[in-house]
Order: C-alpha cells, then sequence, then structure tokens
C-alpha cells in the first residue's frame, strides 16, 4: 500500500529583461514571496516531515499556548493535488471506500466548537486548550474514487420521516455527536430524552421529522457493569453470553436504520455466564474459573448480536461498524500512556495491535457469515483509516488546560471534534447513496 503523498507545484520564475530598473524590484518582491512560503510550509502546525518513531515525553512536546476558541486555517499558497479521478456509477460501487489515504484539506473543518453545542467536554479539544491546529487539516480520500464531502442538507433529505439509531459504547456516542456537529449547519436538533447519565439519547429534527438516538450497550449483550465515569471498577462485570441486550432489542423495530458497534469492552475483566452458569472468564486469575479469553466471548456476543438482526422480522438498514483502534504509547490509559503526534501515520509506520488484528478477523467472519441471511447488513471498515490518525485524539486534551507537569489521564481513544471522526460521516452518506 502506497504512502500519502502530497507533491507540491515547482515554484516558477519568469525572465526578467535587467536592462529596466523596475524589473530588479519585482524579482526581489518574488524572492520574499518565495522565502514567505517556504517558511509557511514549515510551520508547527501543519507539517509534511516524517513522524517520530520514538516520541518525547508529553509534557516536554506540547508546549503551552494561550486559548484558542478555533484556529484559522493555515495560510498556504501553493495548491495541494487532489483526487481528480472521474467516476461512473457503476465505479462508485465498486470503490473501496476503506483503501485510500489520508491528504490536506485546507478548507478544514465544516462546524468548530462554538457552532455546534452537542460536543462533550471530554472531546472538545479547542475548548480545552489544544494548542496545535493541523489535525483539523485533513480528508480521507479513497483510492480510484471521490468521497466528496458530507453534505447535511441532502442527508436529511433523504431522512425524512426515518429514524437513526448508534448503538455500542463511547465511541458510538462520539460518532453520533460528529453527525449531529454536521447537521447542525441545517437545522440545530432538538433533544427530547436521555438517562440519568446521559449515556442513551434522543434528538429530533422537527422539519424533518427526523429521529437520531444513541443507546448506550458497549457489549451489545446482557451485562451487569460496575464501572464509575473514570473507568475504574469496583467488581468484575457480568456478562451474559446467550442474551442480546434488551435496551437496543426492544426498540429496534423503531429503527430505519442502525450502526452498531462492540470491541474495546471485551478486553476488559468479566465473569461470562451461559444458561445461568458462570462458564468461564476473562483476566480472572484467582476466580477459580476457566480464562476463555475475549475472543471467546467477543465471537459469541456478535453471533447473537447479528442472528438477531437476520432472524428478525423487521428489516432495517444495519451498518456494522469495526473496532476502533487506539494510539496509546509508553503505556496504557491507566499507566502513563499518551499520544503527542500531531500528523496522520503512513500505512509503513504502524501495524494493527494484535489485539485489534484479532477482534476485525473475528468480526469480518461473523459479519459474512450474517451478510449472507440479510442484504441490509453493510460493513463500516472504519478500522484501518482510523489507524492512520495518531494526531486526532485529545490527549491530555480531555480535561480543560490540564497542567503540564501534573500527571493527567490521557484520552488517546476518542476523538477530538472535529476531526477524524468526521471523515466516517463522508463515508456513511456515500454508502447510502451508491
Amino acid at each position: 500500500m502506497r504512502e500519502t503523498r502530497s507533491d507540491l507545484k515547482p515554484l516558477s520564475v519568469q525572465k526578467h529583461n535587467y536592462r529596466h530598473p523596475h524589473v530588479f524590484l519585482k524579482l526581489a518582491v518574488s524572492c520574499l514571496l518565495v522565502g514567505l512560503i517556504i517558511r509557511l510550509l514549515f510551520t508547527d502546525s501543519f507539517s509534511f516531515s516524517s513522524v517520530v518513531h520514538n516520541p518525547p515525553p508529553l509534557a516536554n512536546a506540547i508546549a503551552h499556548s494561550p486559548f484558542v476558541s478555533f484556529p484559522p486555517p493555515p495560510s498556504y499558497s501553493v495548491d495541494f493535488p487532489v483526487n481528480q479521478t472521474q467516476t461512473s456509477p457503476q465505479d462508485a460501487e465498486q470503490c473501496d471506500l476503506f483503501v485510500g489515504d489520508w491528504v490536506p484539506d485546507l478548507n478544514g473543518p465544516r462546524y468548530n466548537n462554538e457552532s455546534c453545542r452537542v460536543i462533550e467536554n471530554h472531546q472538545n479539544c479547542m475548548r480545552n486548550g489544544r494548542p496545535d491546529s493541523g489535525y483539523l487539516y485533513w480528508r480521507w480520500n479513497p483510492r480510484g474514487c471521490e468521497l466528496p464531502k458530507f453534505s447535511p442538507k441532502k442527508f436529511l433529505d433523504m431522512m425524512r420521516d426515518k429514524s437513526w439509531a448508534f448503538i455500542g459504547d463511547s465511541i458510538s456516542r462520539n460518532h453520533v455527536q460528529s453527525l449531529l456537529c454536521l447537521l447542525s449547519q441545517v437545522e440545530e436538533a432538538d433533544e427530547v430524552y436521555h438517562d440519568e447519565e446521559y449515556k442513551s439519547r434522543i434528538w429530533k429534527f422537527p422539519s424533518y421529522n427526523f429521529t437520531l438516538s444513541t443507546l448506550w450497550s458497549p457489549f451489545l449483550l446482557k451485562a451487569d457493569i460496575f464501572e464509575d465515569i473514570n473507568g475504574v471498577s469496583s467488581s468484575e462485570t457480568q456478562l451474559h453470553l446467550d442474551i442480546v441486550d434488551d435496551k437496543w432489542t426492544s426498540q429496534y423495530k423503531n429503527f430505519d436504520y442502525i450502526v452498531i458497534a462492540g470491541g474495546k469492552w471485551f478486553l476488559k475483566t468479566a465473569i461470562y455466564h451461559e444458561n445461568n452458569t458462570v462458564t468461564g472468564c476473562n483476566k480472572c486469575q484467582g476466580k477459580n474459573s476457566t480464562d476463555a479469553g475475549y475472543q471467546h466471548a467477543y465471537r459469541k456476543a456478535l453471533h447473537q448480536v447479528f442472528d438477531f438482526i437476520t432472524h428478525s422480522e423487521h428489516k432495517a438498514v444495519v451498518f456494522f461498524r469495526t473496532t476502533t483502534p487506539d494510539h496509546f504509547e509508553n503505556g496504557e490509559w491507566f499507566s502513563g500512556g499518551y499520544c503527542n503526534r500531531t500528523v496522520p501515520f503512513k500505512e509503513e509506520q504502524i501495524d494493527v495491535r494484535y489485539e485489534d488484528s484479532i477482534m476485525r478477523s473475528i468480526e469480518l467472519e461473523e459479519f459474512h457469515r450474517a451478510k449472507n441471511a440479510s442484504a441490509n447488513f453493510k460493513l463500516l471498515d472504519t478500522t484501518g483509516l482510523s489507524l492512520l490518525r495518531p494526531d486526532g485524539h485529545p490527549g491530555p486534551y480531555r480535561q480543560f488546560h490540564p497542567l503540564l507537569n501534573a500527571k493527567v489521564q490521557n484520552d488517546c481513544l476518542h476523538w477530538c471534534l472535529p476531526g477524524p471522526i468526521d471523515s466516517w460521516n463522508d463515508i456513511l452518506l456515500q454508502m447510502l447513496t451508491i
């Protein structure tokens, strides 16, 4: 797979007639402009330099900067090449939207932290004081076809009198907030419901009679969870591998479109139940139970979920989103891991972690088994394109202006808003269109 490339157009200098004194002035001005262009190209906010393989500690890597509400785009006077491929509808159907490159986008985001009111505090990186802005100026570019930017008007017109649900964990909530921010360019949604912890919520777009929901179900199965907002557990999760979570199944018939996803929660410590009997566990040393591993539980979970969907009399259009990789370096979220990179990876610079590779292989196997039974089942394979964006996470800026010398918990899993996750909605709309 090839690298992300941005070949700059060469700067041309016209021939000058040195017999005329005013020509010297033009030459001097031209040299000054060339020098300015070179300097702008190598500013810290947006760089084409290679990614450092061993980044310095976070406290030394990010300098303190004053509060920035939303940064202006870089002032480049050089055009970057864009994908000019013209595709027919048939070509678009054959194009793999998930194989491509992150390329510079000087237009930047379509919303900001002031124009969108639904960004959760821990994903509001600009408001929380993140000093760099280069991560805002990239877009996903599939190879061999065009991926139009998300059109909120087109989406809302298509979804008139329809209902969507995002089912899963906090990444699903992150995704739905991105969609709400994009749609707010046309109409702001009215929140009509939230649970006590604001994990499950419902919004209405009154002009379109369009309903958008997010349903908290991190395992997609019935689970008793004893974890606080910071991810600290007081007891092991009790996971029932043979019971699909009725938090979403009881509402399934109400939805025309669904985006559903599992993933990272299956890596946590859990006790597994089937037929009201403990059958195994994950990371449960000393509990007098067989460590069956997350692979066993994840496969069972997806099998149960997909069977429910394919055998349901209600035929919603269902997008299954693949696992989301994190970018913690030199530790995990609980042991000082951080993410301080400021540009995307190139494909040869990073590999999928073992756990993510195993989970994605399980996802693909179970999806293709279920796909044969339902034509309305679609794969939203965001793992690879997300893997290339280590620069898109809140890091220490999940909190407002963290003290750089203080010990902070970094977030290298969720995505800043605006940020790379907005491209997931570009793809989603394109999948609806073709």
